[in-house]
């Protein structure tokens, strides 16, 4: 994929578009498409970065301690795909939750069947559509009012399926102690599954008044499951920016999470751009809400795929 294209449905910047381009293995590099158009327009895209290879299901957890509107917080991002939370400009907010075509360009118009994105599930509730400009794929939206200091728990599992693998996204739901598969997309990957697990924030209002606007957040905890089976901790991460010349970012830890804010008045502490962090309490024991994920990956709904 072209190192100059995003790949966001409201812009995407640097950091997944390198994902994209490496040849769907790991974010490396924070300074290969130069933004700096974006300085005093908007906050700087600041991600985490937990690496890994062939994961079968990535699980993470989210706080969101102060928004805007025109946020997106990506919660579980990988080669092929996003999902995560945002604040839309009139202030609705939704889950959104994309996958990549294998396919270059950005006319979804035009791209061969074979290579597209497929609907293998969706759920009531959910909107699905083609998107195009950014390179092309297909996208899901999903209403929820999601609220501050409210813990959301989102997991991303992958299946592999001939030369294709499909994509779940699960949202975990509390009042029923239930794993709900919102959606699941099947896109060519020559029967790989994620790799270069990542999260981020991203201020895509960018007019200028969007920067002065905090965007803060905690993450995790996160783990990443093997093909395998077994359930690994995501323990470290490391901290990157997208080429915005914006010093007022900021990235720590705090007991079995990591936390990370832009904009405003916030200011750059212990950790600098490409430090690598590591938990204060590491994990050990996978908390019981994957005990329940692993069962109900078990009961995963699929039918007739759709293009």
């Amino acid at each position: 994929m072209n190192l100059s294209k995003t790949i966001h449905c409201y812009s995407r910047q640097i950091s997944a578009t390198v994902i994209m381009a490496v040849g769907h293995y790991l974010l490396l590099s924070v300074n290969i498409y130069a933004d700096e158009k974006l300085d005093g327009l908007a906050c700087r895209s600041i991600h985490l970065q937990f690496g890994g290879q062939d994961v079968a299901c990535f699980y993470n957890q989210i706080r969101i301690k102060e928004t805007a509107p025109g946020t997106y917080f990506c919660v579980c991002g990988w080669n092929t795909g996003y999902c995560g939370l945002q604040e839309l400009f009139d202030g609705r907010k939704l889950l959104i939750f994309s996958v990549w075509d294998q396919a270059h360009g950005d006319d979804p118009r035009i791209v061969d069947e074979e290579k597209r994105v497929r609907v293998v599930h969706q759920s009531d509730g959910v909107r699905i559509r083609r998107f195009g400009g950014e390179g092309t794929g297909g996208q899901s939206f999903y209403e929820l009012d999601w609220q501050i200091d409210t813990t959301y728990q989102i997991a991303i599992a992958a299946n592999t399926n001939g030369p294709r693998t499909e994509y779940t996204c699960l949202l975990y739901d509390p009042a029923s102690s239930t794993w709900l598969q919102l959606v699941t997309f099947s896109t060519p990957t020559g029967g790989s599954l994620m790799r270069g697990c990542y999260s981020f924030i991203e201020d895509f209002r960018r007019n200028g008044e969007s920067a002065t606007k905090v965007r803060r957040a905690e993450f995790g905890p996160s783990w990443s499951k093997k093909m395998d089976g077994t359930w690994i901790p995501l323990n470290f991460a490391t901290f990157t920016g997208d080429s915005n010349p914006a010093t007022n970012i900021f990235a720590g830890v705090s007991g079995d999470n990591f936390q990370m804010a832009t904009g405003g008045n916030v200011q750059c502490d212990k950790y600098q751009l490409k430090d690598r962090l590591e938990l204060e309490l590491p994990q050990r024991d996978a908390p019981n809400e994957i005990l329940l994920l692993d069962r109900g990956l078990k009961e995963l709904r699929t039918g007739p795929e759709k293009g």
